[in-house]
């Protein structure tokens, strides 16, 4: 039996929570035994947690790099604290350039340390040792792997390991209860746009509403959680300037995703180019697998799930008018749009489910553990 560390700051914010329990939950149980630390407790997923039996343990597996003079003894102290768990691999869901978790997870007795590169995060010396000490590198996206992991002490050691989500659940014709036309009193013939993206400003929102203005009659659902009220209240003042007040409706945190995408008509996810920090966004491919037709900008991630014109769009970063007319270009074609739905889908089931990404997870913890 393998036993397996995941780490996480927390479970408060839940979307890369989620991303790991989705991994958890469904490892090979006769194979792996898996824990997870957190740096602080809290958060509604940790009672999906404790239902499946997973330890969740509460233990500092970070500590502060500086005052260097002093890392020795933070890490020794720290180390001292997993050592009774006796844990054979350390996951690490800890997207910063952190290189203290590595150097605990060795003095603690791990065969191994692997993370996670999500983001598109790079340049800083800390992000070099992180990767320097790893044992190995699941990556997001193609991007990564030949920007960040092109050398050849780097390339040895990452891997394209994109996420997956559960087609099973994120699949199209399932019943529309959200009754989201209803609520907003949207006739069946108009088009609905929706974005599924926490209001936080990498997102891009401004242009996608921009971009609206381009497009008659069309509504758009924003839906996520509110984390920004200054942004919100940019993005309201916006709205208001340019006369959508009753084309533009916000929808908060919505829980049952595959029934908002089966009143949409399409999904479209911007981001702003300037900050490109995502690796490969799940809301893209839980669309996709729902069969929405898919808008994304044309950064790395994205641009690595959709085959323009096929199976998406792609954008320009930051640029309304294309946008705008990328959206006119589905709403005009019914059947294309139809088409590349059922594409989209296809694309996830071919390359990002879960299941994949769980089997090449774990031929990756059978390697490590043979090769000591």
């Amino acid at each position: 039996m393998i036993k397996i560390l995941y780490t996480i700051p927390n479970f408060i914010t839940a979307g890369s929570g989620q991303a790991l329990l989705h991994v958890v939950k469904r490892l090979d149980r006769n194979l792996f035994e898996p824990s997870i630390a957190v740096l602080k407790t809290g958060g509604a997923l940790e009672q999906e947690i404790e239902a499946l039996g997973i330890p969740l343990l509460e233990l500092p597996f970070t500590v502060p790099p500086r005052p260097l003079t002093k890392l020795p003894i933070r890490i020794i102290q720290s180390a001292k604290l997993f050592r009774p768990y006796e844990f054979d691999i350390w996951h690490s869901y800890h997207y910063s350039d952190d290189y203290t978790e590595p150097l605990i997870a060795r003095m603690a007795g791990a065969k191994a340390w692997v993370y996670t590169k999500k983001n598109m995060g790079w340049g800083s010396r800390a992000w070099w040792i992180r990767s320097r000490l790893a044992s190995r590198i699941p990556s997001q996206n193609t991007t990564m792997m030949s920007r960040f992991f092109n050398t050849p002490s780097f390339s040895k050691k990452a891997q394209l390991v994109p996420p997956g989500v559960d087609t099973a659940y994120y699949r199209p014709q399932v019943l529309a209860e959200l009754a989201v036309r209803q609520k907003y009193n949207i006739d069946s013939h108009i088009p609905l746009i929706g974005c599924i993206a926490h209001l936080v400003e990498v997102k891009d929102h401004p242009n996608l509403i921009k971009a609206l203005a381009k497009v008659p009659e069309a509504h758009l659902i924003l839906a996520g959680k509110l984390l920004d009220r200054e942004y919100v209240q940019r993005l309201e003042a916006l709205i208001k300037d340019l006369e959508l007040m009753d084309r533009v409706h916000f929808l908060g945190n919505v829980e049952n995703i595959p029934a908002l995408h089966a009143e949409l008509d399409m999904f479209v996810l911007p981001t702003m180019g300037r900050l490109r920090m995502e690796g490969c966004p799940v809301a893209l491919l839980e669309a996709m697998a729902c069969e929405t037709p898919a808008i994304a900008t044309d950064i790395p991630g994205p641009n690595d799930v959709i085959i323009p014109n096929h199976s998406g769009l792609l954008v320009p970063p930051e640029n309304p008018d294309s946008l705008a007319d990328a959206i006119n270009s589905l709403i005009a074609n019914p059947e294309h749009r139809k088409k590349m739905g059922i594409n989209g889908r296809q694309r996830v089931l071919d390359g990002y489910t879960i299941q994949h990404e769980v089997q090449t997870l774990e031929a990756i913890y059978n390697e490590l553990i043979i090769r000591q």
